[in-house]
């Protein structure tokens, strides 16, 4: 899992820009519960899977904004 983790982290700007595309931020949610497992936080795990279900309508903006500013989508480990 961390060798998925890195290799989402290593991707360009533009493709982790189009990937905030509101019906495509879902891969960005599924990141989450990725990077939270590799991590072994169980907070993170529970927050993504809740993320998945209410915060989609939302995220998206979250990632786009984080995106463009830092070039990294948001998260807590």
């Amino acid at each position: 899992m961390k060798d998925l983790v890195k290799a989402i982290d290593n991707l360009p700007w533009l493709v982790k820009l189009i990937l905030c595309i509101p019906v495509l931020d879902i891969v960005w949610a599924v990141y989450r519960v990725i990077r939270s497992l590799a991590a072994g936080n169980v907070l993170g795990i529970v927050l993504s899977i809740v993320l998945i279900i209410v915060g989609i309508p939302v995220l998206w903006l979250i990632d786009l904004i984080c995106v463009l500013v830092s070039k990294n989508v948001w998260w807590f480990c």
